[in-house]
């Protein structure tokens, strides 16, 4: 059977869903298309609005029809992967059928750990927790949380954990769960034969269409276990998280904590002597880290040197001591079980202690591969060790987009105009601008723009958006503010947000740069504001945001998660206020690291590290506005950088077209027309 072209494909999918074709979506389903054809990389821009979604799962499905293996579909959220199991690929598998060869199969799989572990359950391994509670009311609700799982476990049909609903805290499903490297395998494990993690692997090795997200693709890509079926195409939705996505796949811990469990899983495996060594060694550390200042490490100081070796060598003497990986008796699984729990923490606390010292003793910042911090403790955690790259990019160039095609689809990819920045953190190096076409871009390992001479072909292109931003926006900078500081909001912030909000008669967003400013806002302009506001943090997000769609006067004020997880179309939102440019904080240790490590490589490490990390926020916050054709309002940005610095033109660039003003009287009386329209 021919296949039909990717047009008249893309034509049945958008009737059958009841919508409408737009300009963008066709010419993003074609550019999908001609990049699977050539095997180039594809990164797209489609605003809120295009039907991004079928744009890339019609040709999708279109190529895994012919044969030459499944396609994966990877996201950030669950939120978008439970849309396109639940919504979309339903609907497109039964409006495609009656012109393809058979109707498209697709199916979701995660990581092991979360799926339910059955042989776990059974076996009632101990419980090595990490973190001690010590609240008596948390050690109950964990309790009942356990006794669920255990109801839930006798009845569910996948074992997947969002299923579980309401759901559970980490704590009470650890105990019912293995990571990959702990699991026995399906061929020693008792239950492997109805394993519910082999059997989300088997309904995808069978689909068409397989969906997955970041950390899954990263691990898939970047370990040799091999976890995705064979695949010769991936699509990476929301890419503008794939670099955070990735680097924490890869990033190490290491904490008191963590070699405690290791002591607890090794146990009664091997003399007592071997292991006190490691208990002495965690000692320690503990005592080490408690009285260490928290930030990055840019020297190894000798004791932490010392320590980290001690722990190192510890973990090894017990690893050796367990004797070899693979040997036991086969009749005793429980044994074996056991073992594999003690290899599993003994090697991450092995590795991660070795990596750490490794991360030290470079000549020169260039060498430099990775950075060490020390996050201090809190009321929940105690103090912990971490590592993390200075790059992913090279990581990305060889391990994902070296022998797969890849196409790269956000509403915030083209940050200043253009793909260089997040291209360079792909590892895909400067290339093509905007709605360009194909051109062979420099792979850049190491994110600064120089390239190492490798050439990876890649086209981007920028499908715009159904939305007329210059007509139904306004972009508002309050350039006569003062510029913000560290001493929280000043008075004329409060002043300006109570002004904005009583012009737009509450139905505002106020997404702040921390948790701290966002109380601040709120306590302050409780009392001075009639309408109701909402904090994040009074209550799950979730209900939040559903209490402020429903309430059209409600305003809801956050941080980082309502900068990018908040669909709010409709009256119930005309103003979205941004405190302040979101750059990241000073002393955050990977960030720095970053910014100092592309400086030292020739490059501009504030616009490569902190102005595209900001770029990227705002135009998410940004994006919140306009949801449908029919919303209008205004986004204003009380800091008044966005209309001053000398990088201002860089961030504006990375916004929507809106009509902008510097104007507060302007704004104010535009948002009352939209009060009384």
């Amino acid at each position: 059977m021919e296949l039909p072209p990717v047009d008249e494909l893309l034509k049945v999918a958008v009737e059958a869903v009841g919508g409408v074709e737009r300009p963008g979506q066709i010419a993003m389903a074609r550019a999908v298309q001609r990049a699977i054809d050539s095997g180039d990389h594809l990164a797209v821009q489609a605003g809120t609005g295009t039907g991004k979604s079928l744009a890339y799962l019609v040709p999708s499905i279109r190529h895994a029809m012919t044969g030459e293996g499944a396609v994966v579909v990877s996201t950030a959220t669950i939120a978008l992967q439970r849309q396109l199991v639940d919504r979309d690929l339903p609907r497109l598998a039964k409006a495609l059928a009656p012109v393809l060869p058979h109707e498209p199969t697709f199916a979701i799989l995660k990581g092991r750990r979360n799926y339910l572990c059955r042989y776990k359950a059974a076996a009632g391994w101990p419980d090595d927790e990490q973190d001690q509670l010590f609240d008596p009311r948390e050690v109950s609700a964990t309790g009942r949380m356990v006794q669920r799982i255990q109801e839930w476990a006798e009845e569910t049909e996948t074992g997947d954990r969002d299923e579980l609903v309401p759901g559970v805290n980490e704590q009470a499903w650890r105990q019912f769960s293995v990571s990959a490297r702990e699991c026995l395998g399906a061929q020693r494990c008792p239950s492997g034969m109805e394993c519910f993690a082999e059997l989300a692997r088997a309904r995808a090795g069978e689909s068409d269409v397989v969906v997955t997200n970041h950390a899954l693709l990263a691990i898939d890509a970047m370990e040799d276990l091999p976890l995705l079926p064979e695949h010769e195409v991936v699509i990476v939705d929301e890419a503008h998280e794939l670099v955070d996505r990735v680097t924490s796949v890869v990033s190490g811990e290491l904490s008191d904590g963590m070699v405690s469990v290791a002591v607890s899983r090794v146990g009664r495996l091997i003399e007592q002597g071997v292991s006190d060594r490691l208990l002495q060694a965690g000692e320690d550390l503990k005592a080490l880290l408690a009285a260490a200042p928290p930030g990055r490490l840019d020297e190894l100081p000798q004791v932490l040197g010392l320590t980290l070796a001690l722990v190192r060598d510890a973990a090894w003497a017990c690893i050796t001591a367990l004797g070899p990986r693979n040997s036991g008796d086969k009749d005793d699984p429980e044994g074996a079980g056991l073992r594999k729990a003690a290899f599993t923490a003994l090697d991450e606390v092995h590795d991660t202690a070795q990596r750490m010292l490794d991360a030290f003793g470079h000549a020169e910042e260039v060498d430099r591969a990775e950075v060490v911090w020390l996050d201090g403790a809190t009321e929940r955690r105690p103090p912990i060790l971490r590592v993390a790259p200075l790059t992913v990019a090279g990581m990305l160039r060889d391990k994902l987009f070296g022998d797969r095609t890849v196409v790269l689809t956000s509403a915030t990819l083209a940050l200043g105009g253009t793909f260089d920045g997040l291209a360079r953190q792909w590892g895909l190096g400067s290339g093509p601008s905007p709605g360009s076409g194909s051109r062979d871009g420099d792979a850049d390992r190491d994110g600064d723009g120089k390239g190492d001479g490798r050439r990876s072909g890649w086209s981007g292109m920028d499908v715009g958006s159904p939305f007329d931003h210059a007509r139904s926006g306004i972009l508002y900078v309050a350039k006569h503010l003062p510029q913000p500081g560290r001493d929280g909001l000043p008075e004329a912030y409060l002043e300006e947000i109570t002004e904005l909000i009583e012009a737009a008669g509450g139905r505002t967003l106020g997404l702040f740069s921390s948790m701290r400013a966002a109380k601040a806002a709120t306590e302050a302009l409780r009392d001075r504001l009639s309408v109701p506001l909402l904090c994040q943090g009074d209550d799950s997000t979730m209900l939040l945001v559903k209490q402020f769609a429903e309430d059209e006067p409600t305003c809801l004020f956050g941080t980082l998660s309502l900068w990018q997880g908040v669909d709010v179309p409709g009256p119930s939102l005309r103003l979205v206020i941004i405190d302040r440019i979101p750059f990241p904080r000073p002393d955050d240790p990977l960030s720095s690291a970053r910014q100092r490590h592309v400086a030292a490589k020739g490059g501009n490490g504030f616009m490569a590290v902190a102005a595209t990390h900001a770029a990227l926020l705002l135009a998410q916050g940004a994006g919140r506005l306009l949801r449908s054709q029919h919303d209008k309002g205004v986004v204003a940005v009380l800091d008044p950088r966005l209309a001053t610095a000398r990088y201002a033109g860089f961030l504006r660039a990375s916004l929507p077209p809106f009509w902008p003003t510097n104007d507060p009287a302007k704004v104010r009386e535009a948002l009352r027309r939209l009060t009384t329209s």
